[in-house]
């Protein structure tokens, strides 16, 4: 019997990588793979439901649930997790030394509904920055004229505004027409070493180990969606995709954690594994809901307090119930 040839859109991951050279197999799946972008991923799932199955944003799927009109179910398969302590960049030569003085500053955005500008709003939060607290600035990092790809309803406290045509926000804080900005990538201003542009928190990552010392959460950004029409006709698959990319992961962490050789172009990496699990513990990188419960209900609470989901969703509404139990010896 020949399997089902199904497109799945995702990263460039380790984690994911025992998929695409054919180490772990989906049961009856012979996926059409196609590495991409998550910009690009999302861009074409959202817009036109492209793909069968595919990694998506959080919070673009999370606003789409709950009104009602999402093209795909979840999978408590999470490929992106970050801190956000490192997404905000600052203008180093306004007096911006701490978080709360980001109060009335115009602070740029790819995308307001971003997932890690949710987090990072969170964060504000916790040092008095409300959300109407700023103006905020929609534009493309590198190109002008970016939109949100998700229509928004926003609260009328929050103050949303789009660059001029042809300014991008990277040029914007570089020219200090902008105050700071917040998003998933560094502004090429700030990779390039413009004199005046630097993080608002100069050691994010010792920052961000105190708040998962405090919150024990590891921010979730990507989830694994599959099309409903295609859940629908093979009721199998949820189930099947979570056991897959479940095993992936392992093998993804097994090789990691090989020191025979190191798997990864870069010095230290088994010190900074074993600092990993010292602070988060073995399954640092969990799966399933159960074990990102708490993660997922702060999340849903702040998107619905930020005004960007229609109602306030239970972390149980996002995935398809057959992805919610595994077989067990």
């Amino acid at each position: 019997m020949s399997k089902l040839p199904l497109s799945l859109a995702i990263g460039d991951y380790d984690r994911i990588r025992p998929i695409a050279d054919g180490t772990v197999q989906i049961d009856g799946v012979d996926p059409v793979m196609s590495i991409l972008d998550p910009e690009e991923i999302f861009f074409r799932a959202f817009k036109f439901a492209d793909f069968d199955i595919c990694e998506l944003s959080l919070s673009s799927f999370t606003v789409k649930t709950a009104a009602g009109n999402c093209p795909y179910v979840g999978i408590p398969v999470f490929p992106s997790r970050a801190f956000r302590h490192t997404s905000v960049y600052i203008r180093t030569d306004r007096g911006i030394a701490r978080p709360e003085d980001l109060k009335g500053r115009r602070i740029g955005v790819p995308e307001y509904q971003l997932t890690a500008n949710v987090w990072v709003r969170m964060i504000l939060e916790e040092y008095g920055v409300s959300p109407a607290d700023v103006t905020w600035v929609r534009g493309g990092y590198e190109h002008p004229d970016r939109e949100e790809k998700i229509a928004l309803a926003l609260p009328p406290e929050v103050r949303l505004e789009s660059l001029p045509a042809g300014q991008t926000i990277s040029s914007a804080l570089a020219e200090g027409t902008l105050d700071a900005v917040v998003g998933p990538r560094a502004p090429s201003c700030f990779e390039q070493g413009h004199p005046h542009v630097g993080r608002l928190w100069e050691d994010p990552i010792a920052v961000a180990s105190d708040w998962y010392r405090n919150h024990r959460m590891f921010p979730i950004m990507h989830l694994l969606g599959i099309r409903r029409d295609v859940a629908e006709r093979h009721s199998y698959l949820p189930g099947a995709l979570f056991k897959t990319f479940e095993e992936a992961k392992s093998v993804a962490m097994a090789r990691l954690s090989n020191t025979a050789a190191t798997k990864v172009t870069l010095p230290f990496v088994e010190e900074q594994l074993g600092r990993a699990r010292a602070l988060m513990g073995d399954d640092f990188w969990s799966y399933g809901l159960e074990p990102n419960r708490h993660v997922l209900d702060a999340f849903l609470a702040a998107h619905h307090a930020q005004g960007l989901s229609a109602r306030r969703l239970q972390p149980e509404e996002l995935f398809h119930p057959a992805s919610l139990e595994v077989f067990r010896l």
